[in-house]
Order: structure tokens, then C-alpha cells, then sequence
């Protein structure tokens, strides 16, 4: 089975600064030439949508263009005189007149619509894009929140905060050892008391005699 094919994708139509210009100028230039060119609007509108009306539109415009051209031209002198003369001097003005404000309405027109259709084709495009390749790098880095069951009403496990440790206590200074001077007074000491326990057994020894 197969499925639906895709259609032809519109172009970007071009920007509407570009498009007026166009517009000013074709319609200057068939200002500016009394309207023997007027013709010319019509042959870029037909080129411009294709379409099978714009270009029998052509035809019909420089057929009366060419006509009054003639009319006119058949004049003698200068000035207009006869009834053809002036049924020339109508038609071109007529044509040029009519065929201004078809171009610029159907310019316009046929703009606004490919523009429309770009749109609506960027926006179905949009739609069925694919996400882009994941960057393994920037995948690992991000962290992920952690994600609660339905129906569950536990909440996620808070992240253990380390309990900062109190500083070690120093340990208490040792006494100083004793000096040379007090090893000396000890030992004068013990010998002090040494003689005077010495001398109490001499006199006892003698005393018993």
C-alpha cells in the first residue's frame, strides 16, 4: 500500500522590497510611454504565474496597444480630428488604466499566496523534524532529576550534605625537663640528707661506748 506523495515544494518567494520595486518601475515605464508599452506588465505578469488567462491577457493588451498606435498614426497633423483618432486615443488610455490596476491586483495576489504556502510548507516541516544527534559529551554532564512513580507520594531522596568534621585538638605541651641547675640542688639534696643520716649513726655508735 502505498502512501501519500509529497507535494512540490514551494520556492521562497523574494523579498516584498524587490516586488514593489518591480511593480514602480513597470508601471512607470507605461506611464512615462503614454501607454504604447503597457504591454509590458502584462508579459512579466504571465511569466510570472503562468497562468493560461494572464497570457491570453497579453495578447489582448498589445493587440490594443498596437491598434491605437495605428488609429493614431493615421491621423493628419499633429492634432486629433477624426472619430478613429479619438476611439485610439480612448483605447490606449482605457487599456493603459485597466491593465495597471489588473496587474498590480493580481501581482499582489498571486505573492500573498506563495507566500502562504512557504509558510504553511516551513511549518509542516517543523512539525515532522527529527531531533538532532545527542552529544554523548554534553549528555553525560547534565544531571537528570530524579523522577517519583505515579500514585507514589514519597519524596525524592534529598542529597547527602557532608557534616563538616571538627579541627583536631592539639595535644597539651609537655612540661619542660628539669634544668642542669635543679638536677644539681636534687643531688645536693640527697647528698645533704645522706650526711645528716650518717652523722646521726656516728654520734649514737659513740654515744654507746
Amino acid at each position: 500500500m502505498q502512501g501519500h506523495g509529497y507535494g512540490q515544494p514551494v520556492k521562497q518567494p523574494p523579498h516584498t522590497a524587490w516586488l514593489v520595486l518591480l511593480r514602480v518601475l513597470f508601471v512607470a515605464i507605461a506611464l512615462f510611454s503614454i501607454g504604447f508599452l503597457t504591454w509590458a506588465m502584462m508579459l512579466r505578469l504571465a511569466i510570472v504565474t503562468r497562468r493560461s488567462l494572464d497570457w491570453g491577457l497579453f495578447v489582448a493588451v498589445l493587440a490594443a496597444d498596437i491598434l491605437s498606435i495605428t488609429l493614431l498614426a493615421g491621423e493628419p497633423g499633429d492634432e486629433i480630428h477624426t472619430s478613429a483618432g479619438y476611439f485610439g486615443l480612448f483605447l490606449l488610455l482605457f487599456t493603459l488604466v485597466a491593465t495597471i490596476a489588473y496587474y498590480l491586483a493580481a501581482d499582489i495576489r498571486h505573492f500573498l499566496q506563495r507566500q502562504q504556502a512557504y509558510a504553511a510548507q516551513r511549518a509542516a516541516q517543523g512539525g515532522y523534524a527529527y531531533p538532532g544527534p545527542v552529544n554523548p559529551y554534553t549528555a553525560a554532564t547534565v544531571p537528570t532529576p530524579p523522577t517519583m512513580a505515579v500514585g507514589s507520594h514519597t519524596p525524592p531522596p534529598m542529597p547527602h550534605t557532608p557534616v563538616p568534621r571538627p579541627p583536631l585538638t592539639t595535644p597539651p605541651p609537655q612540661r619542660p625537663a628539669p634544668s642542669h641547675i635543679e638536677q644539681v640542688r636534687a643531688e645536693l639534696d640527697e647528698l645533704s640528707d645522706y650526711l645528716r643520716k650518717h652523722d646521726g649513726r656516728h654520734d649514737s655508735h659513740e654515744s654507746g661506748r
